[in-house]
């Protein structure tokens, strides 16, 4: 590989596979590098299962598309739900956006898939390196060269360079600290817990996505493609509780069961506990080390915003490194890459999700009622439903970014 031609990307995930599939259909070199091997990469913890239009339009450009259309649930319609009445409060449909993208639906399609199929794309690629059980360890930059340090699967020290490396390892991003960026933000004191569940909440009419609000345990509800076909559920639970308490059969049947009252136990196919952080990063840039996805900002699932607004980075990134590369732009165009990204982040990714957890937790029943009135009349009203769904479809803030010079 020619260094000068060359971009580094540390991390498999959908951001760093889709930054490296657009680099590399432009011509530039990519190594890759990623810690899990051919014998583990398809183990990880199911998540992020909503992929928004403008994301969509993004995949088709790498003939992502349509290789997981067939693995996925195409869902025009989204609902909230009062779950102390079990009321819908409002049906949104993506129909509203037929004239602004060729995607007027979501694609209920989980991470791991999105992963497994385009590995399969950047293997197959002749301009990408994959380095897979690789553990990254750091990086030095000096004048128009990056070099990059590394495990490789024997257990030695290698080393790698380029003219750019970038950071798409996710929260704990070694290039992030390494640069000693501050990661400014908060985490939520309450964690969230993920069941998944073979049953077909449709029956009940639940549609592929549910937001549901409760002021004392709000819910999210997702449909994914099997088999067997599965329903994701989102549960805020109390900082305090032993893991093992909340994780146990009987707990979660009983969770369940409070959710929904079938009096028959529920399929389990998987559970997992996490914490929420709201952080983004100080910086998305120093010299030719570059953040992108959850290296530079994570944020509350509620909204599906976090993997989608990391994936809008990887083409923003792409476009502007390959322009750099063939001598087109100059290093500038980095800084607004962080100008641009940075700014949806703050404004849209992390104000947004917010805005949704606040929404479906609110306390207060006049407060509540306010909400949920609201909600009503934008569903309503072909207009306001429409500029709602540009906005949590992610498309104005693509068409806001561009507009930051």
């Amino acid at each position: 590989m020619d260094t000068s031609n060359r971009v580094i990307v540390v991390g498999a995930g959908p951001v760093g596979l889709c930054l490296s599939l657009a680099l590399a259909q432009t011509g530039v070199e990519v190594c890759l590098i990623e810690m899990l091997g051919e014998d583990n990469f398809l183990e990880q913890v199911s998540r992020a299962g909503t992929n928004h239009p403008a994301t969509l339009e993004l995949f088709e450009r790498i003939g992502l598309y349509d290789r997981l259309e067939p693995r996925g649930i195409i869902a025009p319609l989204f609902h909230y739900w009062d779950r102390r009445e079990h009321q819908l409060i409002a049906e949104f449909d993506h129909a509203h956006l037929k004239g602004d993208t060729r995607f007027p639906y979501v694609l209920q399609c989980e991470r791991i898939k999105i992963v497994e199929e385009a590995l399969k794309l950047a293997k197959a690629h002749s301009n990408i390196e994959v380095r897979l059980s690789t553990t990254f360890t750091g990086f030095t930059q000096a004048g128009e060269v990056v070099t990059a340090s590394f495990t490789n699967p024997a257990g030695e020290c290698e080393s790698v360079s380029g003219a750019y490396l970038v950071s798409a390892e996710g929260a704990r991003s070694i290039v992030r600290k390494q640069l000693e960026i501050e990661f400014e933000g908060f985490t939520y004191p309450d964690r969230t817990l993920n069941i998944e569940v073979a049953y077909d909440f449709r029956k009940h009419g639940y549609t592929e996505r549910n937001y549901i609000s409760d002021p004392e345990e709000w819910s999210n509800l997702f449909h994914w493609k099997g088999p067997p076909d599965r329903w994701r559920i989102h549960f805020p639970v109390e900082p305090e509780a032993e893991e093992t308490a909340l994780t146990r059969a009987e707990a979660l049947q009983a969770r369940l069961q409070r959710f929904l009252p079938t009096g028959k136990p529920f399929d389990i196919v998987a559970s997992n506990l996490y914490v929420v952080h709201q952080r983004v990063a100080q910086k998305f840039r120093i010299g030719r080390a570059i953040l992108a996805g959850d290296s530079g900002h994570v944020n509350s699932p509620i909204g599906a915003m976090g993997m989608n607004s990391g994936i809008h980075d990887a083409f923003n990134l792409a476009e502007k490194l390959t322009r750099i590369l063939r001598r087109e732009a100059g290093e500038d165009v980095l800084d607004r890459y962080e100008r641009q990204r940075r700014h949806v982040a703050l404004q849209h990714t992390q104000a947004q999700t917010i805005r949704n957890k606040r929404l479906l937790a609110e306390q207060e029943p006049a407060t509540r009622e306010r909400n949920h009135a609201e909600l009503r009349r934008t569903a309503e009203d072909p207009k306001l439903a429409r500029a709602f769904l540009l906005r949590s479809s992610l498309i104005e803030s693509l068409r806001e970014a561009e507009r930051i010079p």
